[in-house]
């Protein structure tokens, strides 16, 4: 048995022709699910990275380990922690990632046999990287029982696919640098922009044109579908995609200029929190099965543990491979076999990176309670009937305050039981370090001779571009 857990960084369910977008964006992914099962709704309970693979390994939203933040100082994961991979080594599987994760947090390398860092010397891993590290690995692991981890950046900022990908997004005739379109504005101009400057902007050229930004996301989504199809390709070359429970999930999504967010993945809106999970394992699951209910990350650790007992392989032992104990997450076998439509009627979702707010997810609603926005305007709290408003455009906590209420209660019943008496981390978080993206902001501005409070006051794009390229000269000096 080999299983191999893939996540596709920064991957948005509604930007895959699978789950309904318009544009061929993701032809083998669309390929995997009608050969396996694709779950609509599937959410990341926590945002961004770091928290969100917590989860997917652990098998506990961040209420309940304590890792609700993205790059905190304040973040601890004690080696008690049961760990997936861990699990799935003492069981027998030989355990392999390519992954770069280990450079955020240390315990994303634990229970791995080969931990295959794929950072390099960019910023950004290209797919076509990762693939270079991971097909001699299974070629090479291809007669054991493995479990192998693989960790796609290719849909994350920033944007920077082949070329020769973006014309079927964006078309040849139409002009990104044209200096009569003026859509480019807020982005350049917002609160956010001395961190996307160095990281994004500078990197693709002096765009004009949202749409182009966006056309770049489809363009890497469809390159990251042909990576995935050359792994797939190689499985079969190696006679052993028979035999492989192949699991792709998206981390979190991204926001393309909604809410305010310029193709980054914060604010728990369904731009970021509702992700793909596609599962293929040929003969065990049917294929076509699309399960239309509730269901998140931490779902995937029982899960996987549960088809490992399923199919007890040679080698392997099953006895060891018991559901730790306090799991957030619920077994999906149900809801793969269509006896259930999925595994929650809520989910609870959580950040703490450029903002940090939490919410509850219903089959209807979405619920909002922000305790810092950050670099963005939010108002305390937020409510959306998703079935009427999909696209979370009218709040409707004054206008409905007795529903808000309600679900402003059962939202403190979630953190107090889980939290179950210890300190809440994203109050310790917010009082003793504050965001940490706000702080990289203030680092930036500080380089530049400019404070937080004179950015946030006129941030004119201009002005810190003039105030950067003024220091650069004097440090050159």
């Amino acid at each position: 048995m080999k299983i191999i857990l893939v996540s596709l960084d920064t991957l948005r369910a509604s930007r895959l022709s699978g789950y309904g977008y318009g544009k061929s964006t993701s032809p083998h992914l669309d390929q995997i699910a009608r050969d396996g099962v694709l779950f609509e709704r599937a959410y990341a309970a926590d945002i961004p990275t770091e928290v969100a693979h917590t989860g997917v390994f652990t098998g506990k939203i961040g209420l309940t380990t304590g890792v609700i933040s993205h790059g905190s100082d304040l973040t601890h994961l004690p080696k008690s922690v049961e760990w997936l991979p861990n699990l799935l080594r003492s069981a027998g599987f030989t355990t392999g990632a390519v992954d770069n994760m280990y450079q955020l947090k240390e315990w994303f390398a634990r229970g791995y046999n080969y931990y295959i860092n794929s950072v390099g010397g960019n910023r950004w891993i290209d797919g076509r990287k990762v693939n270079d590290l991971a097909l001699p690995w299974i070629e090479q692991h291809q007669d054991e029982s493995f479990f192998l981890f693989l960790h796609y950046w290719d849909a994350h900022t920033p944007y920077l696919p082949p070329e020769s990908y973006i014309p079927q997004f964006y078309a040849e005739s139409k002009d990104p640098f044209d200096p009569s379109n003026k859509s480019m504005e807020p982005a350049y101009n917002h609160t956010a922009y001395p961190f996307f400057k160095h990281h994004h902007y500078d990197l693709v050229g002096q765009v004009t044109d949202t749409d182009y930004y966006d056309a770049l996301y489809d363009a890497e989504i469809r390159y990251l579908d042909d990576r995935l199809k050359e792994l797939d390709d190689h499985l079969h070359k190696l006679g052993i995609q028979e035999e492989t429970l192949l699991v792709l999930f998206g981390d979190h999504g991204e926001s393309l200029t909604e809410h305010d967010i310029y193709w980054d993945h914060c604010g728990l809106y369904e731009q970021t929190v509702h992700v793909p999970i596609i599962m293929r394992w040929p003969g065990r699951i049917a294929g076509g099965r699309r399960v239309p209910g509730l269901v998140q990350q931490v779902d995937l650790l029982p899960t996987l543990l549960d088809a490992v007992r399923r199919e007890a392989p040679a080698g392997i032992d099953v006895s060891k491979l018991t559901d730790p104990a306090g799991l957030d997450g619920i077994n999906l076998w149900q809801a793969i076999e269509g006896e259930s439509d999925g595994a929650h009627e809520t989910i609870y979702l959580s950040e703490c990176a450029w903002q940090a707010a939490r919410g509850i997810r219903t089959g209807r609603y979405k619920f909002i309670r922000t305790y810092d926005s950050g670099p963005f305007t939010r108002p305390p709290r937020e409510l959306y009937d998703l079935v009427l408003d999909p696209e979370e455009k009218v709040n409707l906590a004054e206008s409905n305050p007795a529903l808000a209420e309600s679900f402003e209660q059962q939202l403190d019943e979630v953190v107090s039981r889980k939290l179950g008496g210890r300190p809440d981390p994203m109050v310790q978080q917010l009082q003793e370090r504050g965001l940490p993206f706000r702080r990289r902001i203030e680092q930036i501005l500080a380089e530049s001779g400019m404070s937080w409070e004179e950015w946030q006051r006129n941030p004119d794009r201009e002005k810190f571009d003039n105030a950067t390229l003024a220091h650069s000269r004097a440090k050159s000096h």
